[in-house]
């Protein structure tokens, strides 16, 4: 396309700046950009529809229908083809409307006279706004540059609403980034949280989407392409000589970057009247609206890649860097698509809470917030698009629920919530340094997860006995190459120096599955959580392994050590893990370094076909953490990432715990010493029945060792175990509802 030939939909958007530039009310602009677009395609029709909420759809300008029904029609989502439009995010192009799937007759417009029927959505990045529509009495299908035109007037009309041209009265006009929304996600880390919104990649303001010389924006769009590809083959020259997967994801960039397509249809988007942030913007919206409906992972992939190029080429455009000069307010409350967990360490403690649009209860961003304590929230849906820098936020990490810019009246609550929440953890701080032992005389040991330095000062503050579970797979998370093993041996002695004289329990390195090291060959696996991962990999791997475990000897520097090993499925892993233990202490012998004083080597119990392990492995390990996570998925066959299937099973159903009550009995057997570590450790009510039917140590994240102790010390679990036996007896698929009963009648 020659870029000197002045096009209809140039014409009409100088004709649509000019309407924005006059000093008018928001209905208005509305009013006469629906005119000029039904005057400059020649149509009898032209209206906009604007959402009020998110399933209702409400007409709130038109030219050519009814103006009576101007705010008094609506479709719910999906209704008529309107509602189509905005479902599905495809234009919708007949020459029949009534004759088409879906059409739906609205009498008060007296539409009944219009064949031709050509709606595209409203959209900006990916966020569904509303529907432009255009209808004419001749039975025709609109031509492709007459849709194209369309498509470029509506990313124009989005822009524009963005930033607040169209407000008036009613919800479907209402200002845009200042009405309370609720978010309900999924809850990642409990607790709750208030403060105020901080985005990890603030937004990009477009405030010229119509190009004033379309020469110029071409000119500035071909130089920041160029520079925008210097900077990808920079980073690709820097990592050279890195892991082939970072190689691949930054060539994956480079091809997008130099994208012939990609460059020709931001530069046709500006022939026909954008200014180039909106060209690029535009191509951003199309690509994040394809996101959404793919489901094959890998092009989700390569859509995000250039989804964060066009970021990268909004942000030299417009000059509006990561840093855009705002202070970082006093109570942050994080607001991001997806962080790693290096980025998220950066924020550390100032962080009051993290909400998140991606993301698992099993990711990196989780593990981090959890070691932080840090109230987190995922799957919050277009957060990021509709949150500001600066906004009032309140994140219940308990509900997975999220409420930006509340009224008064949910704040007032919610305050009453953290008050009553800080009221517990002032009696729990009174019994802080009192054991956590049962009204019967049963003696809990109560210990606290951890996985990063910053974690160890709550041994004290907790009244946690020691470290159940130290994650080593963080260290290795958090860098972009694989750590020495000197780095890892002064940190490992650095834990133990925090500890004093508490025993720290060393899981072996535990990755695979939803944790997958940047620069390790990622395995492409149809069920990565049953496959290539923890022990598996360091047996595969002996030298990660041997490295580690040198490592830890060396920390220990003739200390007692504490090692265990994850996700052993069979006695022969432990078996063979072993022997690289013997082999590591053998070559630390030699090489003259001080040997453990003493050495416990143990595994977690996370898959059921250990609990049915010959006795001679339960007389072979020094001890067994059941692994409650991943136990709890595998015995039920529910994946703990699937919000469909991961709330339906409890943790209290009879046959678990019964399964549970049997490794109980295996390790009292063979006197082996056994702990139970995971979310439901940290759960009193859960703790409460652990402890009833015999394990006498449990291990959970530092914030959940106040809660647990205070229902142990006021529990008796010969009466508790009895109700539990009662439950089962009936045959109750779950003993909770029997156990709550008989806990509220006591506590």
């Amino acid at each position: 396309m020659t870029q000197d030939f002045e096009t209809d939909s140039r014409q009409m958007l100088g004709r649509l700046r000019a309407v924005m530039a006059e000093d008018a009310a928001g209905q208005q602009r509305l009013d006469r950009i629906t005119t000029l677009i039904a005057e400059e395609m020649r149509t009898e029709v032209c209206s906009i529809y604007l959402f009020r909420d998110e399933d209702t759809l409400e007409l709130c300008a038109t030219e050519g229908l009814n103006p009576g029904a101007v705010h008094e029609t609506r479709m719910k989502l999906g209704e008529g083809l309107v509602g189509r439009v905005a479902r599905t995010g495809k234009i919708i192009n007949t020459d029949d409307a009534p004759g088409t799937r879906g059409f739906r007759y609205m009498p008060e417009t007296g539409e009944e006279a219009y064949s031709a029927f050509l709606g595209v959505p409203i959209q900006r990045l990916g966020e569904m706004l509303g529907v432009l529509v255009v209808q004419s009495k001749d039975a025709r299908s609109y031509s492709d540059d007459e849709i194209y035109a369309l498509e470029v007037v509506a990313m124009v009309i989005a822009e524009m609403a963005e930033l607040g041209a169209f407000v008036g009265e009613g919800a479907a006009m209402s200002a845009r980034h200042q009405q309370p929304v609720l978010f309900r996600g999924t809850g990642g880390q409990e607790g709750a949280a208030q403060g105020h919104v901080w985005l990890h990649e603030p937004r990009v303001v477009v405030t010229n989407p119509i190009a004033d010389d379309p020469h110029r924006e071409l000119e500035r769009l071909r130089e920041s392409v160029d520079e925008l590809r210097i900077g990808v083959d920079r980073m690709l020259s820097n990592a050279a000589s890195g892991d082939k997967d970072q190689l691949q994801v930054l060539e994956a960039y480079r091809m997008f970057a130099n994208s012939k397509g990609w460059l020709r249809r931001m530069e046709e988007d500006i022939s026909r009247g954008l200014s180039a942030e909106a060209a690029v913007e535009k191509e951003q919206s199309t690509a994040r609206a394809r996101m959404g409906q793919v489901s094959d992972a890998y092009l989700r992939d390569r859509l995000h890649d250039l989804d964060d190029l066009s970021n990268r080429l909004l942000r030299i455009l417009t000059g509006q860097g990561t840093l855009t000069g705002a202070d970082m307010p006093a109570d942050p409350i994080l607001i991001a698509r997806n962080i790693g967990p290096a980025e998220l360490l950066d924020y550390g403690r100032a962080l009051k809470g993290i909400v998140l649009e991606e993301g698992s209860v099993g990711s990196h961003a989780a593990i981090v917030a959890r070691a932080l304590a840090i109230p987190l929230v995922i799957h919050a849906s277009r957060i990021t698009t509709e949150a500001l820098n600066g906004d009032h936020i309140l994140v219940d990490g308990d509900q997975g629920a999220v409420h930006l810019r509340p009224d008064d009246t949910v704040v007032s609550a919610f305050r009453d919530k953290m008050a009553m929440q800080a009221q517990a953890q002032e009696r729990y701080a009174s019994i802080r340094d009192k054991p956590a032992e049962t009204l019967c005389g049963q003696r809990i040991t109560l210990k606290m997860n951890a996985g990063l330095m910053a974690d160890l000062p709550s041994l004290k503050s907790s009244g946690a006995e020691g470290v159940g579970l130290f994650r080593t797979e963080l260290q290795f998370l958090i860098r972009n190459h694989m750590p020495k093993r000197a780095e890892l041996s002064e940190l490992y002695a650095r834990v133990m120096d925090a500890a004093g004289d508490m025993r720290v329990v060393f899981r072996t390195l535990d990755i695979g599955s939803d944790k997958v090291l940047p620069y390790m060959k990622a395995v492409d696996e149809p069920n990565p959580a049953l496959g290539w991962r923890a022990v598996r990999v360091g047996l595969d791997k002996p030298g990660v392994m041997r490295m580690q475990l040198q490592a830890l000897i060396r920390a220990a520097a003739g200390r007692s050590l504490t090692i265990m090993f994850p996700f052993v499925a069979q006695r022969e892993e432990f078996t063979a893990a072993r022997a690289e233990m013997d082999k590591a202490l053998e070559r630390e012998r030699i090489l003259g370094h001080p040997l453990p004083e003493s050495l416990e080597v143990g595994a977690m119990l996370e898959t059921p076909s250990l609990a049915f392990a010959p006795d001679s492995f339960y007389r072979e390990v020094d001890f067994l953490s059941i692994g409650g996570n991943d136990l709890k998925q595998f015995f039920f066959a529910a994946d703990r990432e699937n919000e469909l299937v991961r709330r339906r099973y409890d943790t209290l159903n009879v046959s678990f715990l019964s399964f549970l009550e049997n490794i109980v009995q295996r390790c009292a057997t063979t006197d082996t010493r056994l702990s139970f570590c995971g979310e439901d450790a940290g759960r009193p009510v859960e703790a409460a029945c652990l402890a009833a039917i015999g394990i006498r140590s449990l291990s959970m994240r530092p914030a959940s060792i106040g809660p647990v102790k205070s229902i142990l010390r006021r529990t008796d679990l010969t009466e508790l175990r009895t109700v539990i036996d009662d439950a089962s007896a009936r045959g109750d698929q779950s003993v909770r509802p029997a156990v709550m009963e008989y806990l509220r009648g006591k506590l």
